[in-house]
């Protein structure tokens, strides 16, 4: 295992301090770690610019019906106290405390019909965009594993695919993985403002390089033995790890503090606290997610939040909702500020929606039937709505959308065909998408 200690004395919100230092499991005989990150088949030539993906996971199932499709005609058990509001789209109203995404609906979509959850609390659909049900050996990959896979990274010194979750104690808000494509493909986990333990400090590149060397014959020995296929091409992962490690080019890229102060503070400051035991608001991390697509990330999550309303639902979603309002519009008119708003698509969801019916304890209880979802940049048609749901939000009424439909259209704006084919570990071809998942053809024409 190699550490490379840091200088920083730096503490995360969990209070652990990181005095700093970045394990390299994948270079001895212990876990996987970096190198195994790295796109063993990079392609030659990739052009500077680069279609990308940034996803924003609200952990939990938000309210769709105090966001996006409210129902002030319903009974009060039903609306809530909760009002609409007009936005820049005639015909197009949304919840009072969304006011920034109001503002800026001809720069967005909310889809109010999304169908097919599991119910269960976990990232699996909204990663994957399939069923957790008869998954092929290994499990089906993660869409930015895919995207790994089939397009390789834009820049050598960028993983293609960068998680900026962060870990959870107990419960299992983060369950999808790679699945069949192997570790090789996972994202690269930044754990917070781990930056500062991505630069060589005090290390000369020279010594870095003897380590490589010196457990080259080890690591040949456990490919050899490794008959699964899941490590192949190690070698050449490990030379892209060692190439982020000596550029540096990450670890500024998370440096958001090298931002302009005022583009800043337009995405607002989160609340690290943690409410039960999900992610953060941390509403710099979608400034770092532009950063890091801008540096040549081609896939980016980030969790944001605990939407795990089964109490107070409202006086909760009136502290969450303008952080959230405020970051994902900072993020959108960043990316049409920088010209990247055709290159880069944006999609914000949870796992399910809530109950129509509101509970005892002034909360909304899960409910798979319908759940929202937000879509952004990439070229697409925004200022529409999708979708629509029964008089009490209860009930797809209009234009259902499955989760594989979102991610037909996620990849073919990234110039992915959903009807491609992928090899699993059996050598069976895989689609992209389940089969009957389409692009959204309001969204991409």
């Amino acid at each position: 295992m190699l550490t490379i200690r840091s200088t920083s004395a730096a503490r995360f919100c969990d209070g652990v301090s990181r005095r700093s230092f970045l394990k390299i499991g994948g270079l001895g005989l212990g876990g996987l770690a970096l190198p195994q990150l790295m796109e063993a088949e990079a392609k030659a030539g990739i052009r500077k610019s680069h279609k990308a993906v940034i996803m924003i996971y609200l952990p939990g199932g938000p309210p769709h019906q105090d966001m996006f499709d409210l129902k002030n005609d319903a009974p009060s058990e039903i609306r809530g106290p909760f009002r609409e509001i007009a936005t820049n789209v005639p015909g197009i109203r949304i919840s009072e405390h969304l006011p920034r995404m109001a503002a800026m609906m001809d720069k967005l979509v909310p889809i109010r019909s999304i169908v097919g959850a599991e119910g269960g609390h976990d990232n699996f659909q909204c990663f994957t965009g399939r069923p957790t049900r008869n998954q092929p050996p290994g499990g089906w990959p993660m869409f930015g594993s895919l995207i790994s896979k089939l397009q390789g990274p834009a820049d050598s010194a960028i993983p293609p695919f960068v998680g900026l979750e962060n870990k959870t104690k107990h419960r299992p808000y983060n369950m999808a993985t790679p699945g069949f494509l192997g570790v090789s493909h996972r994202s690269f986990q930044t754990e917070g403002e781990g930056k500062t333990d991505l630069v060589l400090n005090d290390l000369s590149v020279d010594r870095l390089a003897d380590r490589k060397s010196l457990l080259a014959g080890f690591d040949h020995f456990r490919r050899d033995v490794d008959g699964s296929g899941l490590m192949e091409g190690l070698d050449t992962f490990q030379q892209q790890a060692f190439g982020v490690l000596t550029s540096s080019k990450l670890a500024a890229a998370l440096d958001y503090t090298k931002e302009d102060p005022r583009n800043i503070a337009r995405y607002g400051k989160g609340d690290p606290a943690i409410r039960g035991d999900a992610s953060p608001r941390i509403n710099e991390h979608f400034l770092i997610a532009r950063r890091l697509v801008e540096a040549g990330a081609r896939a980016v999550t980030v969790s944001f939040g605990f939407w795990d309303y089964h109490g107070q639902n409202h006086k909760i979603a009136k502290q969450d909702f303008p952080m959230l309002d405020q970051a994902v519009t900072g993020l959108v008119q960043d990316l049409h500020d920088r010209g990247l708003d055709k290159d880069v698509s944006v999609v914000v969801w949870g796992e399910f929606g809530r109950t129509p019916t509101i509970n005892k304890d002034a909360g909304r209880d899960h409910w798979p039937r319908v759940s929202c979802a937000l879509l952004a940049c990439g070229g697409m048609k925004t200022g529409q709505i999708i979708g629509a749901t029964d008089r009490l939000g209860g009930e797809c009424i209009e234009r259902p959308v499955r989760f594989g439909d979102v991610f037909a259209t996620l990849y073919q704006n990234l110039g992915l065909d959903a009807h491609e084919t992928i090899t699993d570990l059996t050598g069976r071809p895989q689609y992209l998408v389940e089969p009957g998942c389409e692009p959204m053809r309001e969204l991409v024409g």
